[in-house]
């Protein structure tokens, strides 16, 4: 490494040191509830080992073998996940003090993620989508292919403006790209023409997906402020409102949570498991909620 650490060498860094470690701690190192999921091709069956998970034991042959055995899923070799990555406009959209914009959290949560994947012998690759679909990554394993990826998303333009983000190309595009069964992280604010929803299906039946909604709190409740210009990020239109308005915030909070609702049921009808992320969240706990999430579904 050389003496002065590329930008992508220093986020690595700074999340190896203050998120990941913690996870490590926190989840003692156990993974397997936050990246293992159920559907996976049966890979093996192999003798039951002290602290395996006895709910793979498989019971046929453990009869007739007299011993216990346990199935092994091709999962527990290996796991090739994929970030689909919405990049547009609304993501650069941020309220706090410390400038931490969706996009910021998109960056951190993907390298959190590269990194522990990959340092644990799994793959990893990514599809972005700005005005159109932009980039496709190849799945590949390693430190390297994480800091290609933090190279990458630091490289990629934030566009004044844009076509009304339309999700559906960056699903398909991935459901194309991924040929072996894989762990798919759909990652967005999800502020998208309405269809997208019939391509999740698609993408849902072949892979395991788990989408991730990125938020900030002044997109589900508004301050009072006063009167107000407001612009939308991708089509630059603008409408003044006037914050003061006990009854317009109301009805701004209102339709926030008939939207989450409106995206709650779309992931429930494919079969998707999905979890919120705030700009104000802690990563390390919002990680951690993921899996113990992932965990209840589970049991």
């Amino acid at each position: 490494m050389s003496a002065v650490a590329t930008a992508p060498e220093r986020i690595l860094q700074r999340l190896d040191w203050h998120v990941v470690r913690r996870l490590d701690g926190l989840l003692q190192g156990d993974y397997r509830t936050l990246f293992h999921g159920q559907g996976v091709d049966l890979a093996d069956i192999r003798e039951y080992e002290p602290g395996d998970d006895v709910r793979y034991i498989d019971w046929n042959v453990t009869a007739r073998m007299n011993a216990p055995y346990l199935r092994q899923y091709t999962e527990d070799r290996e796991i090739t996940a994929w970030f689909l990555l919405d990049l547009t406009p609304s993501v650069d959209f941020g309220t706090l003090v410390d400038d931490r914009l969706k996009r910021s959290v998109l960056v951190d949560f993907v390298t959190t993620l590269a990194r522990i994947l990959t340092r644990h012998g799994n793959r990893v690759g990514a599809v972005f989508y700005g005005s159109r679909v932009e980039r496709t990554i190849p799945a590949r394993g390693g430190r390297v292919q994480v800091l290609r990826l933090v190279n990458d998303l630091l490289a990629q333009p934030q566009l004044p403006n844009a076509p009304f983000t339309d999700l559906r190309p960056l699903i398909d595009v991935g459901r194309k790209a991924i040929r072996r069964r894989s762990l798919v992280f759909l990652i967005s604010d999800f502020i998208s023409l309405p269809g997208w929803e019939r391509s999740l299906n698609g993408l849902a039946r072949r892979h395991e997906v788990l989408a991730v909604r990125l938020f900030d709190p002044r997109e589900t409740e508004l301050p009072n402020v006063g009167p107000l210009i407001m612009e939308d990020a991708e089509t630059g239109e603008q409408l003044y409102v006037d914050t003061g308005d006990p009854h317009f915030r109301e009805r701004f909070a209102a339709a926030a949570k008939w939207r989450q609702a409106a995206l709650d049921a779309s992931f429930r009808r494919a079969g998707v498991e999905a979890v919120s992320i705030s700009t104000d969240d802690d990563l390390v706990r919002s990680i951690v909620r993921m899996a113990s999430l992932r965990r209840k579904r589970r049991a």
